[in-house]
């Protein structure tokens, strides 16, 4: 293989040449390319052998019925070109997705011309070309088809190359064109199934939302409950108090609750003692835990620290700070 390589390493560069990057793709006369199917190829046996039939038998019928099949097969031929060529595609840049899981993939279709009919679309994996989805472009109208592709590994990854494809009308021949998009994934680490307990510096504040709460020491009002034994007389409250003695009620008490920490920091030292995708892991189950409770938090990792927020914007920096993380 040795000789061939920098022969191969040409064809790749012209071949790539020829198939820009870009997030918008317009088909023409020079990326869509064409051949004939099985039954193409069938098609053009039988033309073959009525040819034969007829010059040995000298049939008249039999010339005139070869040529308007031929006919016909060449018409096809042009109409399954024209069905692909003049089509104008962009994509919307899908969203970030954990490993594991699939991420949508939005194309848009737009013709400038008549109605085309049976356009599908695959995407070219590693494993082969996935299942196509299938849409038909009405007369200068638009049409949005969706692909759903895997996201195996974490990182900034790129999108495969698509193929848009066509049979129509007769299935005889297909024309294909090559796309190459520009736009690219983030699939960040896969959460941990089962989310420890932030860490043990962040714990009263946040490790336990629900059982943080301390109804004597706190100092944020959080509503009013009955006296019981051991209040503190200063959370009483006495005009309200009065009140429900004399119409024999208990005494009432101002519910507090101790506010949760300010600053919650997951720190990439706190997940020790397991491999680089369990740490990971660990920390993405972390960021999705904090933010789900509303707990302001930061993120330390080696090299990089993210100070303490909240939000989508906040969520999605540390998600890609976690997914990019050693690559």
């Amino acid at each position: 293989m040795a000789p061939f390589l920098p022969l191969r390493q040409r064809w790749q560069a012209w071949w790539q040449a020829r198939q820009p990057v870009a997030d918008t793709h317009l088909t023409t006369q020079r990326n869509v390319y064409i051949v004939p199917t099985l039954a193409g190829l069938a098609f053009c046996g039988t033309l073959g052998v009525l040819l034969l039939a007829s010059i040995n038998e000298q049939l008249s019928l039999g010339y005139a019925l070869t040529f308007a099949l031929t006919g016909a097969g060449l018409a096809s031929m042009h109409t399954t070109h024209a069905n692909l060529r003049g089509l104008q595609m962009d994509l919307r840049a899908p969203e970030g997705v954990h490993a594991g899981d699939e991420y949508a993939l939005e194309l848009r279709l737009h013709n400038p011309g008549s109605a085309r009919f049976g356009i599908a679309v695959s995407a070219q994996l590693d494993s082969g070309l996935t299942e196509p989805a299938w849409v038909d472009v009405p007369a200068l109208g638009h049409a949005v088809l969706g692909l759903r592709l895997p996201a195996a590994r974490r990182g900034l990854r790129e999108l495969p190359r698509l193929i848009v494809t066509t049979r129509f009308p007769l299935g005889f021949f297909r024309a294909w064109s090559y796309w190459r998009p520009a736009a690219r994934v983030w699939v960040y680490p896969r959460p941990e199934e089962v989310p420890a307990p932030f860490p043990p510096q962040a714990e009263a504040g946040a490790g336990e939302a629900a059982s943080a709460r301390q109804a004597q020491s706190g100092t944020d009002f959080s509503g009013v409950r009955s006296y019981r034994r051991g209040d503190s007389m200063k959370q009483i409250l006495w005009r309200k108090s009065a009140l429900a003695l004399d119409q024999g009620l208990p005494l009432w008490v101002r519910e507090t609750e101790a506010p949760l920490a300010r600053d919650l920091w997951l720190d990439w030292r706190d997940t020790a003692g397991r491999d680089l995708e369990a740490r990971l892991s660990r920390l993405t189950a972390w960021v999705l835990a904090a933010e789900r409770l509303g707990q302001p938090y930061g993120l330390r990792l080696a090299g990089r620290e993210i100070a303490p927020a909240l939000g989508a914007a906040h969520r999605q920096d540390c998600l890609e700070a976690l997914a990019g993380f050693g690559g």
